[in-house]
């Protein structure tokens, strides 16, 4: 049988990509495809279940599939671009640059980048998945011919423990705890959720605490920001606690009594099912694909205005039966997810490719990135500073 592998820039403990990646293993060697993982960097834990994308270049073959999920540039990807194989390519979306200008220098210009490369597989993929229907129409903008939604069904196996005793004694008390589970980066608006909760303290209840659980690092500036926010609003009882093991992660959603969220920019979202699937009422700004993982469940806001969203922190909290009518909502919502057969769309979709007629295999000359850049760089000249782009020489040697 066909090797189906899967390439990508980087593999992250604990997040929602890691643990597709990881499941898509299991279901195709479950199936009985050679499937190895292939990446860029990888969290140390995780080392040993993947192989250095380099090593591609030995296994690559014309029949292979590739399973390249794509979120950011890298060189891994630009590696797998060049290769024989068929593609498919597993769309997770890409933050814009600009969230992270003044941030994190490398990561915008990732992001910038990421964006820009996606364009050259328009015509290198033989189909185009997004992990969400917001992914996949961003895909059909950028003119991918074929493509489809895999659903993301997440894998709550983690939650299957016992709660880390330590959490629970220190926050399962008669205290309000509002929660936020995700990276502390600067599209998912920490400093909102900070400025909402400031409100909701002041306005309605002062016996009440911010837990906001998600990694930190590499964002050193954006979190000292938050500090300083913090300081200034004179809020109390703000806790960042960073990146948790699934024994402390199952007790934060255990002593939760609101998941609150306010990011502006996500593909899917997977700490929003988790809190569905915890019973934890949740609260969520309305915008990017925020709406359709919520599936008509939980409690949507448009209006960013903290006394707003205070309030409606307040409604859910205080009264009983509206909280036990979110929570029926979103269980019944986690129910219509989880019926989803992801394994079997995903080997029919990797069966379809396998099968079909393929797309023209890349031929890809040693410039071939340098030149994609170049006319990308002159594009931007065009549209963006057209006096200096018609400055230009029109021809190879002129003055």
């Amino acid at each position: 049988m066909r090797a189906v592998h899967q390439v990508l820039a980087t593999l992250g403990y604990g997040d929602a990509i890691g643990h597709e990646v990881l499941g898509i293993q299991r279901v195709l060697r479950s199936a009985g495809y050679e499937s190895d993982i292939f990446i860029e960097s990888v969290d140390p834990r995780l080392e040993s279940m993947t192989r250095d994308y380099r090593e591609l270049l030995d296994v690559s073959h014309a029949d292979n599939l590739l399973l390249h999920h794509f979120s950011i540039g890298s060189r891994a990807s630009r590696t797998a671009f060049a290769l024989p194989d068929r593609m498919v390519l597993i769309y997770h979306n890409i933050t814009p640059a600009t969230y992270f200008a003044g941030i994190h220098t490398e990561l915008t210009r990732q992001c910038y980048l990421g964006r820009r490369e996606l364009r050259a597989y328009v015509d290198r993929c033989d189909l185009a998945l997004g992990d969400s229907a917001y992914n996949k129409e961003e895909l059909d903008q950028i003119g991918f011919p074929r493509t489809d939604v895999l659903p993301v069904v997440p894998d709550f196996s983690h939650f299957d423990r016992e709660p880390n005793d330590l959490i629970t004694r220190e926050f399962d008390d008669e205290w309000t705890n509002v929660l936020f589970v995700g990276r502390v980066v600067p599209n998912k608006k920490i400093d909102d959720l900070v400025r909402f909760f400031h409100a909701y303290q002041r306005g309605f209840n002062p016996r009440s605490r911010l837990l906001i659980v998600g990694a930190q690092s590499g964002f050193d500036r954006y979190l000292t920001s938050l500090h300083q926010l913090v300081a200034t609003l004179g809020a109390s009882h703000v806790h960042f606690v960073g990146q948790v093991p699934d024994e402390e992660l199952v007790a934060f959603y255990d002593v939760a009594d609101l998941f609150l969220c306010a990011s502006e920019h996500e593909g899917f979202c997977v700490p929003l099912v988790e809190a569905f699937y915890t019973e934890v009422p949740v609260l969520a700004y309305a915008a990017a694909a925020v709406p359709a993982t919520m599936d008509g469940a939980g409690v949507l806001y448009a209006d960013k205005d903290p006394l707003h969203v205070a309030a409606l922190m307040d409604a859910v909290v205080s009264s009983g039966a509206l909280r036990d009518r979110i929570v029926d909502g979103q269980l019944a919502a986690v129910d219509r997810l989880r019926s989803k057969n992801f394994a079997g769309a995903l080997l029919a979709f990797v069966r379809g490719v396998l099968s079909g007629s393929r797309a023209t295999p890349p031929h890809v000359s040693a410039d071939f990135w340098r030149q994609f850049d170049a006319a990308q760089e002159l594009e931007e000249l065009r549209l963006e500073r057209p006096a200096l782009y018609q400055a230009l020489p029109s021809q190879k040697g002129e003055v």
